[in-house]
C-alpha cells in the first residue's frame, strides 16, 4: 500500500514569482516557530490533552465496532444519521469516498452493507422527505451529539421517536443507536434512562476532529467500509507525522505552506480542489476542519488577531468551468490545493465515434481517466502560468488506508497551523453565539434575560427592498 504525499513545486517563488511565492528563506524563518510548535504538540500529546492523536491505535475499539456493524447489518436495511457539524461531515466524507457513488441505489446483495443517509440539516423539506421515502421498519437511527443539547440534532431526534412509537410501538428503542458523552448529558440520560445501545464520543475530541472516532467510524463500517485500514492507513500517517523537521513531515509542511502564504503573501483563501468526485466531501470536510479550528478573533494570550485562511471547495473537471476563471485571472488572494489521484477503480474508454470530425474525433482511444488527469494538469498549467500557488496532495488510488493517510494528515496540519497562528485550534467561541440565540428564542429554560437583550439588539426598523 503506497502513501501519499505532497508537491508543492507551485508554491515556490521561482515557479510563480517573487510577488507570490515562497522562498527557502521563508522556510528557514520559521524554523524556530516549527520546532517551539511542534515541542507543545508532543507535550500536550503526552499529557493526555490532544487525545485525537491516539485514535490511529483505537483498533480493538474498532473491532468492537465492526462486531455493532455487523449486526446493524444483519437486522436492518437502511440507517440515518442524524447529526451535523462535525457528527456529520467526516462521516459523509468517508462514505462518499469509499462507496459505490450509486451504493444506495443497489441491491442489498450488490451493495455489501445498509444504505446510509446522513440528515446534516433540518430544512423540512429535505428531512420529511428521506423520512417519507425508508422503510421505516427497516431502519435504525444513529443519533449523535456529544452534549446532547444540539438543537437540531435533538429535534430531529424527537421527530423520529415520535414516528417509530406510532410504527413500531414498545419496540422503537431497538431502532436508536446514541453515539454521546460517556457521562454526562441528556443524550446520556435518555440512552441510560431507556436502555438504548449506545457508543462514545471520546473525551477531548472535538466534533471536527472525530471521524477517526465512533462518530464517523460505526456508520462506515454499517456501509460496508474497512474501518481497520482507514486506521491502518492513519497510523501510517502518524509515524510520518512523528518527524520533527517540519519540511520533511507531511501534517507540518502543509500547515507551514498554507500560514506562510497567507501571512507572507497575502493568500487568504485556499481551495481545495479534488480531480476525483470521490474526494469532493473530503473537501468538504475539510473546510469545517480548517475555518473553525483556525478562524479566531484572539490568540492564545487574548490580543485581538482575527486570523485564519477561508477554505474553498472545488471539484475538478466540474469548477474549471465554473470557479477556475477567478482563480487564474482574478484577485492574487488565493492558493489552490489539488488532490490527485493516478489509478482510479474504474475508467471508460472513450470509443473511436465520429471520425469525420476533427473536432471530436482526437478524443477517440482516450479515457476518462487519461482526459481528468490531463485536465488537472492544465489548470495547474494556467494557475503556475499566471503565477497564482498551487500544491497537490497525491494518492495513487482512492482506499480505505490512503484516505486514513489524508484524513489524520490535515487533522495534524490543523493544529500544526494553530501554533503557528498562536491560536486555540480546538474552541469555536463563534460559533456558541447562534446557539445562544437559539436556546434563548426557542425558550430553553435559563436563557429568558438573554432572550430580552437579543430582542433589543435586533429589534427596531428592518431595511427591507
Amino acid at each position: 500500500m503506497s502513501d501519499i504525499f505532497i508537491d508543492y513545486t507551485n508554491v515556490m517563488a521561482d515557479a510563480v514569482g517573487d510577488e507570490n511565492g515562497l522562498f527557502d528563506e521563508n522556510f528557514m524563518a520559521l524554523a524556530n516557530r516549527a520546532e517551539a510548535t511542534h515541542k507543545a504538540l508532543v507535550k500536550r500529546h503526552k499529557s493526555g490533552d490532544l487525545p485525537f492523536f491516539d485514535l490511529p491505535y483505537k483498533t480493538d475499539d474498532a473491532k468492537k465496532l465492526i462486531r455493532a456493524a455487523r449486526a446493524i447489518r444483519k437486522n436492518f436495511a437502511n440507517m440515518v444519521v442524524l447529526g451535523i457539524g462535525g457528527s456529520a461531515i467526516g462521516t459523509t466524507a468517508l462514505f462518499t469516498a469509499l462507496r459505490d457513488a450509486a451504493h444506495n441505489s443497489l441491491s442489498a446483495k450488490k451493495r455489501d452493507g445498509v444504505r446510509l443517509f446522513v440528515t446534516d440539516n433540518i430544512d423540512p423539506d429535505n428531512f420529511g422527505q428521506i423520512l417519507s421515502s425508508l422503510k421505516i421498519k427497516e431502519t435504525v437511527f444513529n443519533v449523535i451529539s456529544k452534549s446532547g443539547a444540539t438543537a437540531e440534532t435533538m429535534s430531529q431526534f424527537m421527530i423520529v421517536a415520535d414516528l417509530l412509537k406510532k410504527k413500531v410501538g414498545k419496540d422503537w428503542k431497538k431502532h436508536f443507536i446514541l453515539t454521546t458523552d460517556a457521562k454526562s448529558g441528556t443524550l446520556r440520560a435518555i440512552a441510560d434512562k431507556n436502555k438504548i445501545k449506545s457508543f462514545i464520543v471520546p473525551d477531548g475530541v472535538g466534533g471536527r476532529f472525530t471521524a477517526l472516532t465512533p462518530v464517523s467510524l460505526l456508520p462506515a463500517a454499517a456501509a460496508g467500509i474497512d474501518i481497520l485500514s482507514l486506521l491502518k492507513g492513519a497510523a501510517r500517517m502518524d509515524e510520518r507525522c512523528s518527524v520533527k523537521d517540519f519540511m520533511l513531515n507531511p501534517a507540518y509542511l502543509f500547515a507551514s505552506v498554507h500560514y506562510l502564504l497567507d501571512t507572507a503573501r497575502g493568500k487568504k483563501m485556499t481551495v481545495m480542489m479534488p480531480y476525483s468526485s470521490r474526494l469532493k466531501d473530503v473537501a468538504d470536510w475539510f473546510r469545517q476542519l480548517w475555518a473553525e479550528s483556525l478562524g479566531k478573533r484572539t490568540d492564545i494570550e487574548g490580543n485581538p488577531i482575527y486570523a485564519g485562511q477561508t477554505p474553498i471547495k472545488a471539484l475538478g473537471t466540474t469548477d474549471q468551468h465554473s470557479q477556475v476563471q477567478l482563480y487564474v485571472e482574478g484577485p492574487f488572494d488565493k492558493m489552490v490545493c489539488f488532490l490527485e489521484v493516478e489509478k482510479h477503480s474504474k475508467d471508460i474508454v472513450i470509443p473511436k465515434e465520429f471520425g469525420d470530425f476533427p473536432g471530436v474525433a482526437y478524443l477517440g482511444g482516450h479515457s476518462l481517466g487519461e482526459l481528468l488527469d490531463i485536465e488537472k494538469r492544465g489548470t495547474e498549467y494556467a494557475l503556475t502560468s499566471n503565477k497564482r500557488p498551487n500544491m497537490t496532495i497525491k494518492m495513487s488510488e482512492v482506499n480505505e488506508y490512503a484516505v486514513g493517510q489524508l484524513i489524520y494528515m490535515l487533522e495534524v496540519a490543523t493544529a500544526f497551523a494553530g501554533g503557528l497562528y498562536n491560536v486555540n485550534a480546538f474552541d469555536q467561541p463563534g460559533v456558541e453565539f447562534g446557539k445562544q440565540y437559539a436556546y434563548a428564542m426557542l425558550g430553553r429554560p435559563g436563557h429568558e434575560e438573554k432572550r430580552a437583550d437579543f430582542e433589543e439588539s435586533l429589534g427596531g426598523d428592518r431595511r427591507v427592498v
